[in-house]
């Protein structure tokens, strides 16, 4: 009897070892807990026991292998424990380098949380399987790791709405995987990488409201599967490249609030292009007559611009312009009739050298 018990408490032994989290990655997320401070939702109040695995807020394991793959931790979400506190999440601290030991993981969210310092742990590159980096949201400071083209794997890297510096780190073209890049609303300095283009699998690539310089890289026009472009609110300079234009599913082109010169490509005018915004300026010449039955804009906006001469005529065979606004230019002549004309109000041709017709004063 007494060798049964035995048996039996050894088989239920190497049965909890085998089901529960692995000692160093329940360690790790213990260092990666005292690092971090949120006082009104207790969403690390699960984070007890042996079993890391079960029932601790956020933490997923890989099936198999019990390693911890996913962290996920928002600071909005519509789970219960934000609607009965009624209030978004607010945290501080910093995010511990002890998680470079979770070896196996997957995704790192840990988004929209306010106010979280510091930098991203530089070690973040030695993980292999990493596929999700997302810490949008919080204060997060000094640069992304120069050595992150090391993530093979990565498909998302979301850091938007942060307090980062530096420039971006040539090895970022490296991502082979990356679809979705976000980088809005932060301090990046310096140009774009001159090989942008390497970046194949992208769809996303938005970086407005940095500081980055230079001129937009001809390579992007190499992305066949980037459908939105936001370069906004920088300090962009130079032409735009006229192969932008003939990407075969690029929607939307945000290139407003910057110091962007020369004429505007006719191609971006009957292109697969609908939300185009090149507004706040320096772009001249005149505005192509290049527009078609293919030209189809929910926003066309080439405000605070210096262009000149007319509004071309081909505008009318456009299939459909929602919002246009031309005004703040040295456009002058007659505003053509009919569609899409029939809808605009007049400040949308304001300041302007000398555009008659409807909605503007008569001819």
């Amino acid at each position: 009897m007494k060798a049964l018990f035995h048996f039996v408490f050894v088989l239920l032994a190497v049965s909890w070892a085998v089901e529960s989290c692995p000692p160093m990655d329940r360690d790790a997320l213990l260092e990666i807990k005292a690092e971090l401070h949120e006082q009104y939702l207790g969403i690390f109040n699960s984070w007890t026991g042996a079993d890391c695995c079960h029932n601790w807020y956020g933490v997923s394991c890989d099936p198999e292998t019990r390693q911890v793959a996913d962290i996920n931790l928002r600071g909005e979400s519509e789970d219960p424990i934000f609607e009965r506190a009624k209030r978004t999440g607010y945290m501080t601290g910093t995010i511990s380098p002890e998680i470079c030991k979770l070896t196996r993981l997957s995704s790192l969210i840990i988004a929209d949380w306010k106010g979280i310092t510091g930098p991203i742990p530089s070690c973040i590159t030695t993980l292999p399987f990493l596929r999700i980096l997302d810490l949008i949201g919080n204060r997060l400071s000094g640069p992304i790791p120069g050595d992150i083209g090391r993530l093979r794997r990565l498909t998302v890297l979301n850091v938007a709405d942060n307090q980062i510096t530096g420039r971006i780190p040539p090895s970022i073209t490296n991502l082979s995987s990356l679809m979705h890049l976000d980088l809005r609303n932060n301090k990046f300095y310096g140009p774009l990488p001159r090989d942008f283009g390497r970046l194949g699998m992208l769809s996303r690539a938005l970086l407005s409201g940095n500081q980055i310089s230079g001129t937009i890289p001809s390579s992007i026009s190499q992305i066949y599967r980037l459908a939105d472009l936001d370069l906004s609110v920088n300090s962009l300079s130079g032409t735009i490249p006229d192969s932008l234009g003939k990407m075969a599913v690029l929607a939307t082109l945000n290139l407003d609030s910057n110091k962007i010169t020369g004429m505007i490509p006719a191609s971006l005018m009957n292109s697969a292009v609908s939300n185009l915004n090149l507004s706040r300026n320096a772009l001249d010449g005149q505005i192509p007559d290049a527009f078609g039955p293919r030209s189809y804009f929910t926003v066309l906006d080439l405000s605070h611009n210096n262009l000149r001469g007319p509004i071309p005529k081909s505008i009318s065979s456009a299939s459909f312009i929602g919002h246009l606004d031309l005004s703040y230019n040295h456009l002058c002549g007659r505003i053509p009739s009919g569609s899409p004309f029939d809808h605009l109000e007049g400040s949308q041709f304001a300041n302007n050298d000398c555009l008659c017709g409807k909605p503007l004063r008569d001819c």
